[in-house]
């Protein structure tokens, strides 16, 4: 689907906001952009929008293509089609087709961001063998850089171009882009124009970014990630840019960041994007941040990235970075029924269990535990997990996710039951804490085949066998209308 003319009426306002001079030679468009039609189409008249690709190479050249209709030599570009979501990709698809580079042989430059640098009007004679009156163009042209430092190999993919020539910027044939590529100084050197946080809390935790899954448009919809997002114009440096987005996603303020690497990523638009890396460490309650994109945040270890939705570029940088920043070693593990050093004398720790109780029309959402599981193998047992150093609800959360791919939100989750248990005389006393969700998006997925091999739901009046004996006891005590349960403990 092109763009609309909501979003090029945008741009345009922007485009103005640089070259406020311009706005009488733009008149046309913006009386097209308040009609009813399709700005983007090639049949709407008097004019409509096409787009070009300016690329410029390391020698601060810019590539141009002959028309053998008409013996110009222009950048390339053409008419928007249905297909191209923004212009910018309707750019990139015109130089891909017409000269065969990929978009990923390209990317944004830190002057524009994205942003054209030029609409250029000009006037397009009738065409009466294609049954075209004489119209006019709005050409909307969007800078890129090559990636790489060798060119990539020209191929004239259409047979309506030929013969590609790389012009100095002083040669460059249009004299309104000639002039404005000049005043921008490109130097054809890509450099980041994202920036991104690994934040760590110096114990082997990192603080991950859970992105909205119904966005396609965005980048890595659905996945876990980092938090970070790109360069705006306002921003004098990338430590602007990443200190920036961690406030507004976030509300997070985090002092001592430090630059890490520069990854390349595949951008939404396909192009290369170079991204500066940060590094800082925090250690606060994820759930106390007003997340403001996105769905949720949490800290999550390494040991569980292999389960996780994540792209395998991601997955790869924070092992690298987990194996750079080892956790310190701290003191021995408290043993099972023994006091902790941090406690008052005589305390006994508790492992905390949290459980997600999901019913609905009567029926309980259960997953049967692989046989060869360390606990409860070939039993039903609901959907669980062992609180780390987070707050209940945010490890309800996580483990919501990692393990069966639903989402939810905090606000919609309440506790209903609570069992206070010891399994063996000699073992650790547990409080398993059994959360109900009123509201949920998504089905249950399979996403830790080596814990759980199905998920199902069966009704509360008839649970199946051989199932956790106090996740029975719990189910019970829900449907009473109980709120604690104790079972193991001797009287």
């Amino acid at each position: 689907m092109p763009p609309t003319s909501s979003a090029i009426r945008k741009t345009v306002e922007a485009y103005l906001g640089r070259h406020s001079d311009e706005r009488d030679a733009l008149t046309g468009l913006l009386a097209a952009l308040e009609r009813p039609v399709d700005v983007t189409a090639r049949t709407t008249l008097p004019g409509h929008v096409t787009c070009s690709a300016v690329v410029v190479d390391r020698r601060r050249r810019v590539l141009h293509i002959r028309h053998r209709a008409t013996g110009l030599t222009l950048t390339p570009g053409g008419h928007v089609e249905p297909e191209d979501r923004t212009l910018l990709a309707a750019a990139l698809r015109e130089v891909s087709e017409e000269a065969g580079i990929a978009p990923g042989a390209l990317c944004l430059t830190r002057h524009m961001l994205g942003s054209p640098i030029d609409i250029d009007v000009h006037d397009i004679d009738a065409n009466p063998s294609k049954g075209e009156p004489a119209h006019r163009h709005y050409d909307f042209r969007y800078v890129f850089y090559l990636a790489d430092d060798k060119p990539p190999t020209i191929t004239l993919r259409d047979e309506e171009v030929s013969d590609a020539h790389w012009l100095a910027l002083s040669e460059v044939t249009s004299p309104n882009l000639r002039a404005k590529l000049l005043h921008a100084q490109l130097d054809g050197q890509p450099e980041p124009v994202n920036a991104s946080a690994i934040i760590h809390d110096g114990d082997g935790r990192y603080l991950l970014h859970l992105r909205d899954a119904n966005k396609p448009w965005i980048w890595e919809p659905g996945c876990w990630s980092l938090l970070g997002g790109g360069r705006e114009p306002q921003d004098r440096t990338l430590l602007d840019t990443v200190r920036r987005e961690l406030r507004e996603e976030a509300g997070l303020t985090l002092a001592g960041l430090e630059p890490y690497a520069v990854e390349h990523v595949t951008g939404t638009d396909g192009t290369r994007v170079p991204i500066q890396l940060f590094s800082g460490r925090w250690n606060g309650d994820p759930t106390r941040l007003s997340l403001t994109e996105g769905v949720m945040l949490a800290w999550v270890r390494p040991e569980k990235f292999p389960y996780m939705t994540m792209l395998p570029s991601t997955r790869t940088l924070l092992e690298r970075h987990a194996a750079e920043h080892p956790a310190p070693v701290g003191k021995p593990a408290v043993a099972a029924g023994s006091a902790s050093a941090e406690a008052p004398a005589g305390t006994v720790l508790n492992v905390v269990g949290v459980h997600l109780y999901l019913e609905r029309d009567g029926q309980i959402l259960l997953g049967l535990r692989h046989p060869d599981s360390a606990y409860a193998g070939g039993s039903w047992h609901v959907l669980a997990g062992h609180c780390e150093a987070e707050a209940a609800t945010a490890c309800l959360l996580r483990e919501a996710y990692e393990e069966a791919g639903l989402v939810i939100d905090p606000a919609d989750v309440e506790l209903v039951h609570t069992v206070h248990m010891r399994e063996r005389p000699a073992g650790s006393p547990r409080i398993q804490l059994f959360f109900r969700a009123r509201r949920w998006e998504g089905r249950p997925q399979l996403r830790e085949p080596d814990k759980c091999v199905a998920w199902q739901w069966w009704s509360v009046k008839d649970l199946p066998e051989p199932i956790v004996p106090y996740t029975r006891a719990a189910i019970e005590g829900v449907r009473a209308g109980r709120v604690y349960t104790e079972l193991g403990w001797g009287r």
